[in-house]
């Protein structure tokens, strides 16, 4: 019965880390977006005092998109876990239980993230 919790127990931490690690990719992809549209902005308006901000936004561009690639190979490697562990769970028999149904919706939700 112990193994059991112990992957009910699993099954929503490794849910939650892939969750949230699907958020952040999101968030990052917006905020690239965001810097985008705003150096665009700045470069079409083209004030030379803003050479220092298109430079910045650029800098700033650059070091979301480093996080969107580290954060989706951390996301690659909760899914594969989340994967893992929901293959054991079934095999344990938790077919009906409530922590591996939400893991497969966090999963198909995830998955489609990358």
């Amino acid at each position: 019965m112990s193994d059991a919790i112990a992957l009910r127990r699993q099954l929503k931490i490794k849910t939650g880390v892939a969750n949230r690690l699907g958020k952040e990719v999101g968030v990052y992809r917006k905020e690239v977006a965001q810097l985008e549209e705003k150096r665009d902005q700045l470069i079409k308006d083209g004030h030379p005092e803003d050479e220092w901000d298109v430079k910045n936004t650029t800098r700033m561009k650059q070091e979301s998109e480093k996080m969107i690639h580290d954060t989706a190979s951390r996301l690659e490697a909760a899914i594969e876990d989340l994967r893992t562990l929901i293959e054991n769970a079934k095999k344990a028999g938790l077919n009906e239980d409530e922590e591996l149904r939400n893991a497969e919706e966090a999963l198909k939700s995830v998955t489609d993230t990358i």
